[in-house]
């Protein structure tokens, strides 16, 4: 079964948005790695166990939000599903550096998602 596995909170001011966020709920919050504007977030639960990832990104499209990732195991397979469902897919196929591979959908009631599939094997 899959599940979400990460979010992405997209922010006009990344500055701002991270000092929300970690004021609010204590949330860690690190520069990422990867080549582009990217801050990791590290959640935990209220008994302290790991939490889900996120991450926080400029906003470059107005309909950006708080995004889910649902991790599937097959991309293009999930695709192929999500148009046949008759969702819609707004973001192609898109690799992700060291991570695996993501695209963006839209559901049947106009809510934005985005799929991933991990491949740690990814340079």
């Amino acid at each position: 079964m899959s599940t979400i596995v990460h979010f992405d909170i997209s922010a006009d001011i990344i500055e701002r948005a991270k000092n929300f966020y970690n004021k609010l709920f204590g949330w860690k919050i690190e520069k990422s790695p990867v080549p582009v504007e990217y801050f990791l977030i590290e959640t935990s639960t209220s008994t302290g166990e790991k939490g889900i990832t996120g991450g926080i990104a400029k906003r470059e499209k107005a309909y950006q939000q708080i995004t889910n990732f649902i991790e599937v195991p097959s991309i293009d397979e999930s695709i192929n599903k999500v148009k046949a469902l008759g969702g819609k897919i707004i973001e192609p196929k898109t690799t992700i550096p060291t991570v695996g591979y993501r695209a963006g959908c839209i559901d049947t009631e106009n809510n934005v998602f985005c799929i991933i599939e991990i491949d740690k094997n990814l340079k």
